[in-house]
């Protein structure tokens, strides 16, 4: 058996939304990851940005992890072709095999799933649980609110300053590509 590459935690929506730039980019980060060398760690979903991610992340030959709660098999269509797939019993469980099998999250365009996931893992970086760099992708400006969500909360006294040092913010794939770069072994 190889061993396991560098692995990235890619958290989206199971959605494609309305814009086609956040596909274009799924695809994108996918083809970047296989290109890099770098194993896709995600929601083990064969539709929306998910299943684009994982599409293009084999098309280009690269490997994949996916992990999903039994209840969610049918509505996200597990895709079969992963390289490995782990199912869980709870949402919770899912998050924390993705994070655990990974050395940085990247957070593409995504819904209340995706939300839940980049905050869940920004907490535990607030509280000392792990040092892995946490990543929004803000294609077409899509994370300005949340950003602005984040500024507001640290204004209002509810987070340190040092919040927003947890998260690198990147307009686009190849930033994303560059940021994780300085934190992944080649």
């Amino acid at each position: 058996m190889s061993p396991v590459p560098p692995s990235v935690c890619v958290f989206c929506g199971s959605r494609p939304g309305t814009d086609p730039a956040m596909m274009q980019a799924a695809r994108e980060t996918g083809a970047m990851l296989a290109r890099r060398g770098w194993r896709l760690v995600y929601g083990a979903g064969d539709v929306g940005l998910m299943g684009a991610t994982a599409q293009a992340t084999q098309e280009a030959g690269g490997r994949t992890f996916g992990v999903i709660p039994t209840h969610l098999i049918h509505d996200e269509l597990a895709r079969a072709s992963l390289d490995a797939l782990v199912i869980t019993e709870t949402m919770h469980e899912r998050k924390k095999v993705m994070f655990a099998n990974s050395h940085a999250a990247v957070v593409l365009p995504g819904g209340a799933g995706t939300l839940d996931e980049f905050f869940e893992v920004v907490t535990w970086a607030q509280i000392g649980l792990h040092g892995k760099p946490v990543i929004l992708v803000d294609t077409n400006g899509f994370w300005q609110p949340l950003i602005a969500l984040i500024d507001h909360v640290i204004e209002q006294g509810f987070a340190p300053a040092g919040l927003r040092d947890l998260v690198t913010i990147v307009p686009d794939i190849a930033m994303l590509e560059v940021a994780l770069a300085a934190h992944l072994p080649a």
